[in-house]
């Protein structure tokens, strides 16, 4: 996708808001409602700018900015940007032809995509940047709660709600600034952190790269935006990770397993799906900590945040304190409810290896007789580029429904060129027991009807899947008093 940013943007360079502070400037946001750009929204309000914005539909996150002062519109006409307004910010999925961003460019305003704005907030403190195929949401939250916990009061931005810090941002007086650094549309470039985590390597976002190389090189070239003076953690594990590290002119620390690791996890224990483990730092042991959350990822995902936290002067007793009473971020392994010992969770997952670490987990922590997974595929094109990979990461689950596929980013010549129908084929194919059912309501209709003590159900995706988790959980509560 061509970046709005750089092929729109206008207006004289002394006029960037960056030079004189955010304070009541006015600025207008595109796709405010994404996980991301609310975040940053909400960061703005804060700062005291005067933000507007428009999407496609009201949610509880453009609830919140209204709340907070926030002019938004589920309008997405030129009229919408407010005549006053001296910036533009717009989402990385919003095109280059948008009405909004057509009339900035007829008024002359200066026009910054998301991460151009984000590395605007993160050059005024100290920032700390998680990038990876996987995990970046759960590790933010993680490292920002630990920040916060060890009374540092950092600045952050995740791309999820956070119940334990307030929500999915926060400006506070501490001189750290932890925020998600996501590779799509290689967007990560436009941060300059002082300390970076890469925690995975793994194809995806393939209608923006050629390929894995491609991706590869993009982490790399994002690894040598954090300078000499420094740190990058990365997953020594990884073979991806370890070809980008020589890359690297920054400090690197490992994290991992292997003793040759900076940063290194021994005999681990599960209880239930929630890990502990030791610690050794060089070598040397520091101690044993549990994890307050499931799933062995997660392990490394902590590794991670001990490496950033040490390096933001945190004592290990508040890193493992903090390890232990984080309770994750919405939408991974989010328990909706319980009704007569069914079980309703929902996650995010949306990539095949997020998919398979999220059954295991789930399996690991309830136990249950039969795991049901709803999986709604996210992007034509990532379903049709992945779908081998689909097709075998549902190997942990009983029965696997689909509904359709959550048309985003994608043009209709790529709708057309996959369906949910041919994921269903092809996990058959793998042995697995799947079916397409297309709408929301009818899945509820089945699940409710087939469902029994000792169950699981996990919806799962990065679109509205969450809406099916919601309403079978008052659905089988309805039933129950029937």
């Amino acid at each position: 996708m061509e970046s709005a940013a750089v092929s729109l943007r206008t207006g004289p360079a002394p006029n960037r808001p960056a030079e004189r502070g955010f304070r009541n400037v006015p600025i207008h946001m595109v796709g405010i409602g994404g996980s991301g750009m609310a975040g940053l929204a909400a960061v703005l309000q804060r700062c005291g700018a005067r933000v507007s914005g428009s999407d496609r539909c009201m949610s509880a996150a453009l609830a919140r900015l209204r709340q907070g002062g926030a002019q938004v519109w589920t309008e997405q006409r030129a009229e919408t940007i407010p005549a006053g307004a001296e910036l533009v910010v717009a989402s990385a999925a919003i095109p280059a032809d948008h009405p909004e961003l057509r009339e900035a460019v007829r008024r002359g305003l200066n026009v910054l995509k998301y991460a151009e704005m984000l590395g605007l907030l993160m050059s005024q403190r100290e920032g700390i940047a998680i990038s990876g195929t996987h995990g970046k949401s759960t590790t933010t939250a993680w490292l920002a709660f630990a920040l916060r916990q060890a009374g540092r009061d950092p600045s952050f931005i995740v791309g999820a709600e956070c119940e334990q810090l307030g929500g999915g941002s926060g400006v506070g007086d501490g001189p750290h600034f932890v925020a998600e650094a996501c590779e799509y549309d290689r967007s990560f470039l436009n941060l300059h952190p002082q300390a970076a985590a890469i925690l995975n390597i793994e194809e995806d976002h393939l209608d923006c790269y050629a390929d894995l190389p491609a991706i590869t090189a993009a982490f790399a070239d994002f690894g040598r935006r954090v300078p000499a003076d420094g740190l990058i953690v990365l997953n020594g594990g990884d073979p991806r990770c370890r070809n980008v590290k020589d890359q690297l002119a920054a400090p690197v620390e490992t994290f991992g397993q292997d003793e040759r690791d900076t940063w290194r996890a021994t005999e681990l224990r599960d209880a239930d799906g929630c890990y502990s483990f030791g610690v050794q730092h060089r070598g040397s042991p520091l101690g044993r900590v549990k994890l307050g959350i499931p799933g062995r990822h997660n392990v490394f995902n902590a590794l991670a945040v001990i490496a950033l936290a040490h390096r933001c002067g945190v004592g290990w007793e508040s890193i493992r304190t903090a390890l232990a009473d984080f309770r994750g971020a919405k939408r991974r392994l989010e328990r909706r409810g319980e009704v007569a010992g069914v079980n309703v969770v929902d996650d995010y997952a949306h990539h095949p290896t997020e998919i398979r670490a999220t059954l295991q987990a789930a399996r690991q922590h309830y136990r249950p007789k039969r795991l049901w997974c709803v999986f709604q595929p996210h992007q034509h094109s990532r379903t049709r580029f992945l779908l081998a990979d689909f097709a075998r990461s549902f190997e942990l689950a009983d029965r696997v429904v689909v509904p359709k596929i959550f048309f985003v980013r994608d043009s209709e010549r790529e709708r057309e060129t996959v369906c949910a129908d041919d994921l269903v084929e092809r996990i058959r194919g793998n042995g697995g027991d799947a079916i397409h059912i297309a709408r929301f309501d009818d899945i509820v209709d089945g699940l409710a009807g087939e469902l029994a003590s000792g169950d699981l159900v996990i919806t799962m995706g990065a679109g509205d899947i969450w809406k099916v988790a919601d309403e079978l959980v008052q659905r089988l509560r309805a039933n129950l008093q029937a």
